[in-house]
């Protein structure tokens, strides 16, 4: 059986975990993570707006896209 390593962010996540007692603190601690993430995103596409990598152009052309793994 492979030995799981952690990175200094996962533990760091497990640690919290300990302060979670009730259902409701576990919810508000996804709720704050995923806020976290969500806030990277917009970040992120701010920035390739920024410097041109994104567009309206760019954004239209994924409409067509269909990138679906084919499955037998």
């Amino acid at each position: 059986m492979e030995r799981t390593v952690f990175n200094s962010a996962q533990l760091e996540i497990l640690n919290l975990m300990a302060y979670a007692k009730s259902k409701e603190t576990l919810s508000d601690l996804k709720q704050a993570i995923s806020d976290f993430f969500a806030q990277k995103v917009d970040e992120e596409i701010d920035r390739m707006w920024q410097n041109g990598d994104l567009n309206d152009e760019r954004v239209e052309s994924f409409r067509n896209l269909h990138e679906r793994t084919p499955y037998k």
